[in-house]
């Protein structure tokens, strides 16, 4: 396996070959390096000051014993703990919450599908490891897999004030399915916000947006009626950044109306097994994402990187996605 470059920002790279792991610090911001025979550039450095730092996760699924399982399909690979290991969304997310309790987060938000199933000890697992870990600084939505029976825990959006940003955390779950959908209330809210804001807003949820394709009412992220809403109100509001979702277990950048990033990042639970941070500063944002790097997380994400093989998918190729859909610039309007 050739060596990965998987994380850039703007003082530092990381690699992975495998299990291993060489994070290269004292960079120059916006320099041209080369490593391993791999040529990049880090990130500019927004101008002033850096004035927070954010975490995010999403698709954590405690409670989750298979991966790479569809439906009830026997296709796969199907990938399960050995005897003896212990449950893997444990594995992963200790090692996630670990790795941001050391980046010294302002806020950590966890954008949906907590659990598996949205049973109550699946969640009593998810708050053990991340309310534990970060108390009140913790900002949590649902996601599909936690509302499949109807359930409304971690229901609701939220309004997020921190230094230099706010964030706008809106519940895009339709109880009972995998789809998104935002009400017209719930356009409405974000919209007053983003207008007396003075801040930048970063508007987070579970579900990716439709930006183009096939108007399909059953399409598998945010409807493309709330899709087209929540951009016109993007298109309105310049202190709007970004609209950035999980759901999908990779890492992709489209533009909502031609014009703002519409991101969307990989899972915690298998590969790459990643988390990212948001450093805001005075003249703009970096989305920094890191892949989870402990010894154990490594030989369990690995072990997943060829999930879904025998339905001709290169899981690897699309959860990774490109190095600038997950390290990148948020510039403000």
């Amino acid at each position: 396996m050739a060596v990965e470059l998987t994380t850039v920002a703007d003082d530092s790279a990381t690699f992975h070959d495998g299990t291993s792991v060489e994070h290269v610090d004292g960079l120059e911001p916006d320099t041209a390096y080369e490593r391993h025979g791999i040529v990049f550039r880090t990130l500019p450095r927004p101008p002033g000051a850096l004035r927070c730092r954010i975490a995010t996760v999403n698709d954590v699924h405690f409670g989750e014993v298979e991966a790479g399982r569809i439906d009830g399909h026997t296709l796969g690979p199907i990938m399960r703990p050995e005897p003896g290991e212990p449950p893997y969304p444990e594995t992963m997310n200790r090692a996630a919450a670990a790795e941001i309790t050391a980046s010294g987060p302002d806020a950590v938000i966890v954008k949906g599908d907590l659990s598996s199933d949205g049973t109550p000890e699946e969640f009593a697992a998810f708050e053990a490891c991340y309310r534990t870990a970060f108390g009140d600084r913790l900002h949590v939505v649902r996601g599909n897999h936690d509302a499949y029976r109807g359930q409304d825990a971690y229901s609701g959006d939220s309004w997020i004030e921190l230094p230099g940003v706010n964030v706008a955390l809106l519940d895009t779950a339709v109880p009972t399915k995998s789809t998104g959908h935002l009400t017209a209330e719930q356009l409405d809210w974000l919209d007053a916000h983003a207008a007396a804001s003075t801040a930048p807003v970063l508007v987070m949820g579970h579900h990716q947006q439709w930006i183009e394709g096939v108007r399909a009412p059953d399409y598998f992220g945010i409807d493309p009626d709330s899709s087209d809403a929540l951009t016109a109100v993007m298109l309105r509001r310049p202190a709007i950044v970004a609209y950035t979702a999980g759901h999908t277990h990779r890492h992709r950048v489209r533009l909502a109306g031609g014009q703002i990033p519409s991101i969307e990042v990989g899972c915690v639970k298998d590969f790459p097994g990643t988390w990212a941070e948001y450093r805001v500063y005075d003249g703009g944002i970096l989305q920094v994402v890191h892949r989870v790097s402990a010894p154990e997380a490594l030989a369990w994400s690995e072990r997943c990187r060829h999930l879904y093989s025998d339905f001709g998918v290169d899981y690897a190729s699309y959860a990774m996605g490109r190095l600038e859909d997950r390290c990148l610039l948020l510039r403000y309007r």
